[in-house]
């Protein structure tokens, strides 16, 4: 017992299973309470009734599980968050547990680093493992009978782990140290640092500072305006046919258009008195509208092959 840390005075939860020696627990306990003595507290807990007891937070200064000689404890994470919970800042947690060395998968026994950090997970430190030895002829039988597992890779672990001196939702106060601001409101420099050209906000509003008209940067070159056909991509208009590109931005396709309109405009017919879209009455011998119904000025007619003959 010397090797769990228990003094007397001290609060010390026991958990055990199904698994675990009914003898063997019973004189495990008789041994904590003597070492609790009066003023301590040694509490007995069933593992699957844990997470239904009514503990507050921080009730105990150790919590020992699976450590009765015979038995082979599984610890979910529900149950180690639980076992967290309930420590007190600064509390231990010693727990004894079936380990796979071998690597299998497999979600019944945990490899012993997959054990440290489920510890570590439930919001343990100093996470560490303190031994391991190999199951006893008890051990191995209780495996088979409670866990349904068998292996010859099997071996006993021993970890312990120790809460945070802080409670979860705990606060303090920060205590904040700010710079003494001098006199002129400037931040104090350094003398000895490197002396570095700075601009502040109280430097702008200084009328002795000079500041520079940005347009007298720009060169006379800067200000031409560029060349259309300078701004187009490489692929628009490139090849024997012109042709704007799908994403044109260079104002290509919008050129192409106009010249497409233009020539629709050109091919249409062109009246010689100007008195075609009036009918027959007004058009002349010649009209290319004879015997075409009036239209509004401006329309556009198209003449199919009939009326051309």
């Amino acid at each position: 017992m010397a090797a769990f840390g228990i003094s007397a005075g001290q609060c010390v939860a026991v958990v055990w299973d199904k698994s675990a020696p009914v003898e063997a627990l019973k004189e495990l306990v008789d041994q904590l309470q003597g070492l609790t003595g009066d003023a301590g507290q040694v509490s007995v807990e069933n593992i699957n009734q844990l997470l239904q007891s009514a503990h507050k937070e921080s009730s105990f200064d150790c919590i020992l599980s699976g450590i009765v000689p015979g038995s082979a404890t599984v610890h979910s994470p529900e149950v180690l968050a639980e076992m967290a919970r309930i420590l007190r800042p600064g509390g231990s947690l010693f727990l004894k547990e079936p380990i796979e060395t071998a690597a299998v998968n497999n979600s019944k026994v945990k490899t012993v680093s997959k054990l440290c950090s489920a510890l570590t997970l439930s919001g343990l430190v100093e996470v560490k493992e303190l031994q391991q030895e190999s199951l006893s002829p008890e051990e191995r039988q209780s495996v088979i009978e409670h866990l349904d597992y068998q292996s010859d890779s099997l071996l006993s672990a021993q970890v312990t782990g120790r809460k945070p001196n802080f409670e979860v939702g705990s606060s303090t106060q920060l205590k904040l140290s700010f710079a003494k601001k001098t006199p002129s409101g400037k931040p104090a420099v350094d003398p000895a640092a490197a002396k570095l050209w700075t601009l502040s906000a109280n430097d702008m509003e200084d009328g002795s500072m000079d500041l520079i008209d940005s347009d007298e940067l720009l060169d006379p070159e800067d200000l031409k305006k560029p060349d259309p056909a300078s701004l187009r991509a490489a692929p628009c208009g490139e090849g024997k046919k012109r042709k704007a590109c799908k994403n044109c931005t260079c104002g290509l396709a919008e050129e192409l258009e106009k010249e497409k309109s233009q020539e629709q405009m050109s091919a249409q017919p062109k009246s010689a008195c100007g008195n075609c879209y009036l009918g027959d009455a007004f058009r002349c011998a010649s009209c290319p509208y004879l015997g075409m119904p009036a239209f509004k000025p401006g329309e556009k007619v198209l003449l199919d092959n009939l009326s051309d003959a």
